[in-house]
């Protein structure tokens, strides 16, 4: 089973979703991240803040989803909280698709604190998710559930 996260930039909330989606995931489970635009760079919050969280952030770096076009992902989840106004969903063939909005952490202003709680937050409301859909059977699930189950799955706060 191979996810792919997609945001804009690729540098916060897609990455934050791949190391967390690898470190957590059972085995035969891969994910990846790409930007519809990608910055080219990653957002050093998330990077230290999975640094904190013991999770490997080696391989990691934004980029677009040409590198994907020879090995597509089985489902593509859209994880930008304005997706209706941004270019995110991309077509993968016969991958299924779901949107799993997050607010961008990395637009909270404050303190440092503030700024941290906003990653620490975006966090686990990662592995909310990701623990339902680890608890999905996928061998019995019809296309048209799997895909109700995950769009049920991105509501959960």
């Amino acid at each position: 089973m191979k996810v792919l996260f997609m945001c804009t930039a690729n540098s916060c909330r897609s990455v934050l979703s791949e190391a967390l989606f690898n470190h957590l995931a059972p085995v035969g489970w891969q994910a990846v991240s790409s930007g519809s635009f990608p910055s080219g760079r990653l957002n050093a919050r998330a990077i230290s803040t999975l640094t904190a969280l013991r999770i490997a952030t080696e391989g990691l770096y934004s980029k677009g989803s040409h590198v994907f076009e020879s090995s597509p992902p089985d489902i593509v989840i859209t994880v930008c909280d304005k997706a209706g106004g941004e270019p995110c969903p991309v077509y993968f063939g016969p991958a299924l698709k779901s949107h799993w909005g997050l607010a961008d952490p990395s637009e909270v202003q404050g303190s440092e604190a503030q700024m941290q709680a906003a990653f620490d937050a975006t966090v686990v409301q990662i592995k909310t998710r990701f623990a339902a859909f680890f608890e999905l059977d996928l061998n019995t699930l019809a296309p048209a559930q799997l895909k109700a189950a995950l769009d049920h799955i991105g509501e959960l706060q």
